[in-house]
């Protein structure tokens, strides 16, 4: 009868610290760090959180802003948009010169106002451009009235050679208050409001 090996299986090799190789701290595998998931979960909560702060404060700053462009009822020199242009359908003439432009929005219609010098020309063509033409001028006419005048801060008074037309389109196309300063015909000062209403 063969007896049976009894010889005992070697031990697994030990590490310098004394931990098994095989084992969950041996070399093969890292050890856990338990401090991690709980610093991804504080991660995970306040970035995004920090965020909608940021966001919130950004809002409110610009909200803040756009009331105090508001209050100074001032326009905005340069040129509008090619996109506020296309929608309140209005054209500058190229060299016009002091062109400025304000932009007011409400649930209830939004308004494109609008300056420019130009020449008698450019007037014209401005006019052939949004649809209307200098045969619609009525002189000594002034079509923009005095809440919006106030609105930018025009003064439509004194002894001035005025001329204007109101142009009206069907919805949802604007409808555009013209006004025109004639003191130098060569150079008319052109006043423009247009106000889209859904």
């Amino acid at each position: 009868m063969i007896a049976a090996d009894r010889t005992a299986a070697p031990d697994p090799p030990h590490d310098a610290a004394g931990g098994s190789a095989g084992g969950p701290e041996g070399p093969g595998r890292r050890p856990r760090r338990r401090w991690l998931k709980p610093l991804i979960v504080f991660l995970l909560i306040t970035i995004p959180a920090g965020y909608l702060y940021i966001s919130a404060m950004q809002s409110r700053g610009g909200g803040d802003a756009k009331q105090e462009q508001a209050a100074r009822k001032g326009l905005e020199e340069g040129w509008p948009s090619r996109l506020q242009r296309r929608v309140y359908g209005v054209w500058i003439p190229p060299y016009s010169a002091d062109v400025a432009s304000y932009e007011t929005n409400s649930w209830k219609h939004s308004s494109l106002y609008l300056q420019f010098t130009t020449s008698a020309e450019g007037f014209e063509r401005f006019l052939n451009k949004v649809g209307s033409g200098p045969d619609e001028l009525e002189a000594g006419e002034v079509t923009i009235d005095d809440d919006q005048a106030d609105e930018v801060g025009w003064k439509f008074e004194g002894d001035h050679h005025w001329t204007g037309t109101v142009h009206t389109q069907k919805k949802p196309l604007p409808t555009l208050q013209i006004t025109a300063n004639l003191d130098d015909p060569e150079h008319p000062r052109v006043f423009t409001v247009a106000t889209s209403t859904p």
